[in-house]
């Protein structure tokens, strides 16, 4: 299971109130109680400026204002954790020249030892594009060469790409990441999201759907490539101290839909009680069943 960590984003309706103070130290020790108990990975989101009002958010339901910046908050749990991954769930690839990342994130994975996993998106919030001066009409287009190009930077210190959007050749990046693959998740819910990910991609990740969703979805578009990741968070919010059972069962449909890994949505009113949470999660029956292939 995965933790889709709190307090680095907010989202109205469902962040709870303890939240709203909480910090670093917090999220540390989310991440150091994940990393004890076996937790596949702690996820952080990116958004450099988002409108309180913005057209996508009244659209997709509100995105909430707060986003703690991935790379800076990633490279803090790195240092006070040993093995659990760190995921960036996700990246807008819109919003950074493929090198870019590499250089970032490859210098996060050699910090981190090589648990860096790179969770990428194409991008909806049309008014932060125009912000940063990104291309918003073909950012898919777009954000399909920037995979096929962090394919052939990442691990590499003379890395070389030729495509229609992104061109390098005879440039150093030193340092770079060590793990030879760094694997790719995409997110997304939509068909599109889940074509994208079968094609170029190490895993998918929709956010939270419900097993019958999900299961159609992958029956659509059934991903071909040897461990595939399915990365779901969960509709319901559960209560794995007060009801384990009905955590199992929640969780176990979505492993029978085809799930591989689960980010559970936690209830919970403190630190303490989150916590409490992670360490019911972890004796549940179905911990060590739902995990990446």
């Amino acid at each position: 299971m995965g933790i889709s960590t709190p307090v680095v984003l907010d989202i109205p309706g469902r962040s709870a109130e303890w939240e709203q103070d909480a910090g670093i130290e917090e999220i540390a020790r989310i991440a150091e109680t994940g990393d004890r108990l076996g937790f596949d990975h702690v996820t952080c989101s990116e958004h450099v400026a988002v409108a309180e009002h913005s057209e996508s958010a009244m659209l997709k339901g509100a995105r909430g204002t707060r986003y703690w910046d991935p790379l800076a908050t990633l490279s803090y749990l790195a240092a006070r954790t040993t093995r659990i991954r760190l995921c960036t769930s996700v990246l807008v690839l819109g919003y950074h020249h493929p090198l870019a990342i590499a250089k970032r994130y490859g210098t996060l994975d050699r910090i981190s030892g090589g648990r860096v996993v790179l969770g990428v998106g194409v991008g909806t919030a049309r008014e932060e594009f125009d912000l940063l001066g990104a291309s918003f009409a073909d950012r898919g287009r777009r954000a399909d060469e920037a995979i096929a190009a962090l394919r052939a930077a990442l691990g590499r210190r003379v890395p070389e790409f030729a495509g229609e959007y992104f061109r390098f050749t005879d440039l150093v990046v030193d340092p770079c990441a060590v793990q030879e693959r760094m694997l790719i998740w995409v997110g997304g819910v939509s068909d599109a999201a889940l074509r994208r990910a079968a094609k170029l991609g190490d895993g998918w990740i929709p956010a939270a759907v419900t097993p019958t969703q999900l299961r159609a979805s992958l029956m659509e578009c059934k991903p071909a490539a040897k461990g595939f990741d399915v990365v779901v968070g969960t509709v319901e919010e559960l209560d794995p101290g007060a009801t384990p059972e009905r955590a199992e069962h929640v969780i176990g449909e979505l492993g029978a839909a085809g799930a591989t890994i689960v980010q559970p949505r936690l209830r919970h009113r403190s630190l303490t009680h989150y916590l409490e949470q992670l360490d019911a999660l972890s004796r549940l029956r179905c911990f060590e069943a739902i995990q990446p292939r």
